[in-house]
């Protein structure tokens, strides 16, 4: 049974303090292990976070340097077998592929990825259903989320309702998924439609794409926030990753845990 603070840290208390015991490691080197993160001025890495959490830290590229971006990105490399940095332009990723290798960068999800493995580490699937080519970036970054951890995910984009048949032409790709997400702008009417056709967790997506009384996404969030349809949870405006992450740890909680 693990303490407390084995459950916080990530990390096994008393087999660092036997080491201390017998002398294998310094009591420097002990409090070193027991911190749980390293710290580099600007940023504290967190190594621990694939023991507490099942998935390793992510990088939020946007606001850091291409310095801070690229010495970030090492450090996670040497720790963990997949590193994922998102919101990262195009010169902050060139520079990284410049000097770590088989570095994928998704120019229009904005992502960084890098996996010492290739290919999924789960059976089934993500379907990504996407209303409109212009919410395709949003969706892009919760389908990379998603493989980034492991996931297959089927890309179902331009569905949107002011065309409903396409959706309909989709529905059994859909119906079978594991997880579903939904990303839509404008009204955000997706997200309901789909609510009402399909018994798999639906995790919506508002996004900023709209005309004016869109108010950058905010029509297209309360929408979502109050569909009638049961089931579907959403995450903020644009938040492709959060909704990849999500839909990660229903995969990984439904295989490894047998749910």
């Amino acid at each position: 049974m693990k303490t407390k603070k084995e459950l916080i840290m990530g990390v096994n208390v008393e087999q660092i303090l036997e080491m201390v015991r017998s002398g294998s490691i310094s009591v420097a080197e002990a409090a070193e292990k027991l911190k749980g993160y390293e710290e580099m001025g600007y940023a504290k890495l967190d190594h621990r976070r694939q023991k507490r959490k099942g998935f390793p830290e992510v990088i939020f590229g946007e606001g850091k340097t291409v310095d801070q971006l690229y010495e970030i990105f090492l450090r996670l490399k040497e720790k963990n077998d997949t590193v994922l940095a998102t919101r990262v332009d195009a010169e902050k990723a060139d520079r990284v592929q410049q000097t770590v290798a088989d570095v994928q960068y998704n120019r229009d999800a904005r992502t960084l990825l890098w996996k010492r493995q290739e290919g999924p580490r789960y059976p089934g699937y993500v379907a990504i259903v996407c209303a409109g080519t212009s919410d395709f970036p949003v969706a892009e970054e919760a389908a990379v989320t998603a493989e980034a951890f492991g996931c297959n995910t089927e890309r179902i984009y331009d569905v949107g309702v002011a065309g409903i048949h396409r959706l309909f032409d989709q529905l059994d790709k859909i119906q079978q998924a594991d997880v579903v997400v939904v990303a839509a702008g404008m009204e955000g009417a997706l997200a309901s439609v789909v609510g009402g056709l399909v018994s798999r967790p639906i995790i919506a997506i508002p996004t900023s794409i709209g005309y004016g009384a869109n108010f950058g996404g905010l029509s297209a969030l309360l929408t979502m926030l109050n569909s009638c349809s049961t089931g579907v949870s959403v995450v903020n405006i644009d938040n492709g990753f959060g909704a990849g992450y999500s839909a990660g740890v229903i995969i990984k909680n439904k295989y490894e845990k047998g749910i």
